[in-house]
């Protein structure tokens, strides 16, 4: 993926917004109205700022994906239930990124508890897999091993096997599809990439880049496999994320590149109703931008859920612009949210974080209070969108 931080025009009046057109990625940074124009490095093969890096409190004190504090627990817990009742009203989507739906007038009774511990434990287990790289023995030994997990939680898998041409030669690859059934044809698809980038210099485990998405895709399993749903839910496990030498548009998102190719040939990819990426959610100091190559209403929706049951101070009210893995399915006309964090702090050199890319991306920088946050948002909003799609037109 690559970044360029933006801050809230809301938050920062004195900065003004230049785009920089990069293909069909394009590229925000922010500029001091009349000013100079802070340099920009390419990091490895992503942008980013010399701007100075915004630290972050946490909110809430949790532990093993539970809250010390009983008040806020509760008051969380109220929060979740009222916005199952004011979001369904003001936020809905259909697939295609046109028009809203109408809001669906029943809502369910709870809503599926997620386990950051138990996913931190998931994290830890694809971690001692050691580096994941696409085509490695270490990727296939963790494949089979995520396939074993999405079976056991009663998850129908399949395996969306291609050979990708790379500038190191031809690749094996493999994405992986858990679905849980759905009363409606609808999908909700949740996604995240489980390969890790290669590197010959260092041993690069990626705990929080390519763990921490594998490992939330699991314990959605979890809630979603043996549910009654409304709509279906793909739990997608992208290969080829990262770049094998240079990201550029034809030597990344490999994975995602040709599922969203495959479902736009067979005509699936009109069922979406909405995609939800993960990417780097992991971080014990997590902070998740709003990303403007992503679908404007959904990315909302989701902002909007996360303050309402109290995540605002993670999910932060300042624009990047991501190339990730949710851009082929954008491209392809779907409703799509990036929800890409950090990989320790953001430093002059890396907006994405101290840790990323290097072999400090491992277990101990990562939360299992972080994956609850992340996990909660994305429970709450999905009931919402099951929500709205309640006499909604299948679209086309």
């Amino acid at each position: 993926m690559r970044r360029v931080v933006i801050l809230s025009e809301a938050k920062n009046p004195l900065h003004s917004a230049l785009r920089v057109n990069s293909g069909r990625h394009p590229l925000v940074i922010s500029q001091p109205p009349g000013g100079i124009l802070p340099p920009i490095h390419c990091i490895g093969v992503r942008m980013t700022s010399e701007e100075p890096a915004l630290s972050r409190a946490k909110g809430l004190s949790m532990t093993n994906g539970g809250f010390q504090s009983g008040d806020q627990s509760a008051t969380l817990l109220a929060a979740g239930v009222s916005v199952l009742i004011s979001l369904a009203s003001l936020f809905a989507g259909p697939g295609r990124t046109g028009s809203k739906p109408a809001a669906a007038a029943r809502r369910p009774e709870s809503l599926p508890a997620f386990n950051g511990g138990r996913a931190f434990e998931d994290l830890k287990r694809l971690v001692a897999f050691g580096p994941r790289p696409p085509g490695s023995k270490a990727l296939g030994e963790s494949r089979a091993w995520i396939q074993s997990q999405l079976k056991a939680a009663g998850c129908s898998v399949e395996e969306d096997s291609f050979t990708a041409s790379t500038p190191v030669g031809e690749v094996p690859m493999t994405n992986i599809i858990a679905k849980a059934a759905g009363a409606k044809p609808g999908i909700i698809m949740l996604a995240g990439h489980y390969d890790t980038l290669r590197r010959a210099d260092i041993r690069f485990v990626g705990a929080n880049d390519g763990g921490s998405s594998a490992a939330m895709l699991l314990e959605f399993a979890r809630l979603y496999c043996l549910r009654k749903n409304p709509l279906n839910i793909w739990l997608v496990f992208f290969d080829g994320e990262e770049a094998l030498v240079n990201w550029t548009a034809t030597d990344s998102l490999y994975g995602s590149r040709h599922l969203a190719a495959k479902l736009a040939s067979d005509g699936e990819i009109a069922r979406i109703q909405g995609m939800i990426l993960l990417d780097m959610v992991a971080d014990k100091h997590l902070n998740i931008y709003k990303d403007t190559n992503s679908t404007t209403w959904l990315t909302d929706l989701i902002f909007k859920t996360a303050a309402k049951v109290g995540y605002g101070k993670e999910f932060l009210d300042e624009k990047s612009a991501y190339g990730d893995d949710h851009q082929p399915f954008v491209d392809d006309g779907v409703a799509a949210v990036d929800l890409l964090g950090n990989v320790g702090p953001p430093t002059a050199s890396s907006s994405f974080g101290a840790y990323w890319h290097t072999a400090e991306d491992t277990v101990d920088k990562c939360s299992a209070s972080s994956l609850t946050v992340v996990g909660r948002v994305v429970v709450a909003t999905v009931a919402e969108l099951e929500l709205a799609s309640a006499g909604r037109p299948r679209p086309h």
